[in-house]
C-alpha cells in the first residue's frame, strides 16, 4: 500500500478505536496516539520527498499510486505529492495534532465529538494527495460535512444558526464546483480520445479556450468560497465564533486552505489561458476581502470575530497572490498558507483558553491578563506580531513574498492593488495592538480574573508546538520555499506557454 494513503486509513483507524473506547482515559489515548502518528508520518513524508529530490527524481508527482475506481467514467483513486502537496500535509497535521490538545478537557460527548473531527481529517487529508479530480471532490466534500454538527452541538452562540449558513454557503459553492469540474471532464479527451479526471492528464490536454472562460470561474469561485473570497465570506465569521476551539484551528487553519490550494491546483493550473484574461476581475474581489476583512477586525469587540475577519483578510491575501500569476507571488501564496494556518490556530487555541478561564470573549469585559495568566498572554503577544508580520516570524516571510511577487508586474491596474493590499500591514497593527493592550494591559476589569490559573501541561504543550512551527519557518524559511519553489516551475510553464 502507498504509504500516502496511510493520511486517510490513520484518522479512520482512529474513529475505530473510539467506537470501541470504554471510558475518557481510552478516548483521550486513542486520538493522542493517532494525532501523533499524522505528525510523525507528515514529517517522515517531507525528508522523504527532499531525499528523492535530492537523488535526482524530477517527476512532477511523487509517491504516485493510482487503481481504477469506476471505469465507465476513468474515475481513479489516484494519489501523488509535490512540495506544497507535501507543506499542506504538515500544516494539516500540527493543527490536528494541537487541536486534539487543546480538546484534551472537552466533557460533552466527547467520543462523537472526536469521530467527527476525525472525519474531517480524513476529508482534509484525501484532498490533499489526490491526483484525480473526482476523489478530490468526494474528499473535498468529506471535509465540509462534519462541520454542521461539530458547530451545531458543541458549538456555542447562535450555532444551529452558524452551522447552517455555513453549510449552505459551502454547498452552493460545491454546486458551483461540480458543474466546473464535469465541464472540464468533457473538455479532457486525450490522443486517445479517452475521457480523464486525472489532473496531470489533463494539465497535458488543452481546453478550448472558449470552455476554459466558461468553467474557470465557476471552479475558482466554487473553491474561493470556502477561501472567503468576497463576497462570499460572510459565512466566515459566524463560523468561527461558534465553533468549538479545535473546530476553529482546524476551520480556519486548513479548511480554508482547500480553497486555495484548489484555486491553484485546478482553477490556475487546468485553465491558464482563461485565468490570464479574467484574473482582473478576482484580483479586484480579492483586493477588497483583505482591505475590508482588516478594516472590520478592527471595530469588533468579541476576540473570536476579531481573529474570524483577520482570517478574511489574509486567506483574501492567498487568493489575491495566487491571482498574480508568477512563481514569486504564488510561493508566497503558498508560505502565506502555512503561516496563517499557524498563526490564526494559535489564535484560536489561545482564545478558547482565555474563554474558558474568563467565560467571556469581550474584549471590554478583560484587562490586565498579562500579570495573571502570563504564559497564555505572552503566547497571545506572538501570535500578534506574526500576524501583523513581525520580521523573524512566518507572517513577515509570506507577506513580503507575496508583495514583492506581485510588484513584478509593471502594469498600473496590478501596482495599484498591491499598494492597496499592502495598507492591510497597517490595518493589522491597529486592530492587534489594539486587542492586546486591551485584553493582557492595564488594570483588572473583573476581580474574578485575580483567581484564574495559567495554562496546563496539555494546553502548554499545544500552544508552544505551533509558535515553534511559526518561528521555524520565520527563522529558515529557505528549504521550505524552495521545495514549493520548485512545484512551480509545471503551473509557471503552463502560464508562460
Amino acid at each position: 500500500m502507498n504509504f500516502l494513503s496511510l493520511f486517510v486509513l490513520i484518522p479512520i483507524l482512529m474513529m475505530c478505536g473510539l467506537l470501541f473506547s470504554a471510558n475518557l482515559k481510552q478516548i483521550r489515548a486513542v486520538v493522542a496516539a493517532g494525532g501523533s502518528l499524522l505528525l510523525a508520518l507528515a514529517i517522515g513524508s517531507v525528508f522523504a520527498y527532499i531525499g528523492e529530490r535530492n537523488a535526482g527524481n524530477t517527476a512532477e508527482m511523487l509517491f504516485t499510486a493510482d487503481c481504477v475506481w469506476y471505469a465507465p467514467l476513468n474515475i481513479h483513486y489516484s494519489v501523488g505529492v509535490d512540495g506544497i502537496s507535501v507543506a499542506m500535509l504538515l500544516l494539516s497535521s500540527v493543527i490536528v495534532f494541537t487541536g486534539i490538545f487543546a480538546s484534551w478537557k472537552m466533557e460533552f460527548l466527547q467520543k462523537e465529538y472526536f469521530m467527527w473531527f476525525c472525519l474531517l481529517a480524513v476529508g482534509v487529508f484525501g484532498f490533499f494527495i489526490s491526483v484525480d479530480l473526482f476523489t478530490m471532490f468526494m474528499f473535498y466534500e468529506i471535509a465540509l460535512i462534519p462541520m454542521y454538527l461539530l458547530i451545531g452541538v458543541w458549538g456555542s452562540g447562535k450555532k444551529e444558526y452558524a452551522a447552517m449558513k455555513l453549510t449552505l454557503m459551502l454547498m452552493g459553492g460545491s454546486a458551483l464546483l461540480l458543474v466546473g469540474i464535469l465541464g472540464i471532464y468533457f473538455h479532457s479527451a486525450t490522443d486517445g480520445g479517452q475521457l480523464t479526471m486525472n489532473l496531470l492528464q489533463i494539465a497535458r490536454t488543452h481546453i478550448p479556450v472558449e470552455a476554459q472562460h466558461w468553467f474557470f470561474p465557476l471552479t475558482f469561485v466554487g473553491f474561493g468560497v470556502l477561501g472567503a473570497l468576497f463576497p462570499f465570506h460572510t459565512w466566515s465569521p459566524d463560523g468561527h465564533a461558534s465553533a468549538p476551539t479545535a473546530v476553529s484551528m482546524l476551520h480556519a487553519g486548513v479548511l480554508m486552505k482547500l480553497g486555495g490550494y484548489g484555486c491553484f491546483r485546478v482553477a490556475i493550473y487546468l485553465m491558464p489561458e482563461a485565468a490570464k484574461e479574467l484574473s482582473w476581475i478576482f484580483i479586484i474581489l480579492t483586493g477588497i476581502s483583505v482591505v475590508y476583512g482588516a478594516y472590520s477586525a478592527i471595530v469588533q469587540t468579541d476576540l473570536k470575530y476579531i481573529n474570524a475577519y483577520s482570517s478574511v483578510s489574509h486567506c483574501g491575501l492567498v487568493l489575491f497572490a495566487i491571482l498574480m500569476l508568477n512563481q514569486t507571488a504564488m510561493t508566497g501564496a503558498v508560505l502565506q498558507m502555512l503561516s496563517h494556518g499557524l498563526m490564526t490556530a494559535l489564535f484560536f487555541a489561545l482564545i478558547g483558553m482565555i474563554y474558558g478561564r474568563t467565560h467571556t470573549r469581550d474584549i471590554r469585559e478583560m484587562g490586565g491578563l498579562m500579570k495573571i495568566i502570563p504564559f497564555l498572554g505572552c503566547c497571545y503577544v506572538i501570535a500578534g506580531l506574526a500576524s501583523l508580520g513581525l520580521p523573524g516570524l512566518s507572517g513577515f516571510v509570506a507577506e513580503m513574498t507575496v508583495f514583492v511577487g506581485a510588484f513584478q508586474h509593471t502594469d498600473t491596474f496590478h501596482r495599484v492593488f498591491t499598494i492597496i493590499a499592502c495598507t492591510s500591514i497597517v490595518i493589522t497593527a491597529v486592530y492587534i495592538l489594539r486587542v492586546v493592550g486591551k485584553l493582557l494591559y492595564g488594570q483588572v476589569v473583573n476581580d474574578h480574573h485575580l483567581a484564574l490559573t495559567d495554562a496546563n501541561w496539555y494546553e502548554r504543550l499545544s500552544v508552544i508546538v505551533l509558535i515553534l512551527a511559526i518561528a521555524g519557518i520565520g527563522l529558515a524559511p529557505l528549504r521550505i520555499s524552495d521545495m514549493i519553489r520548485e512545484s512551480l516551475l509545471p503551473v509557471v510553464n503552463v502560464l508562460n506557454y
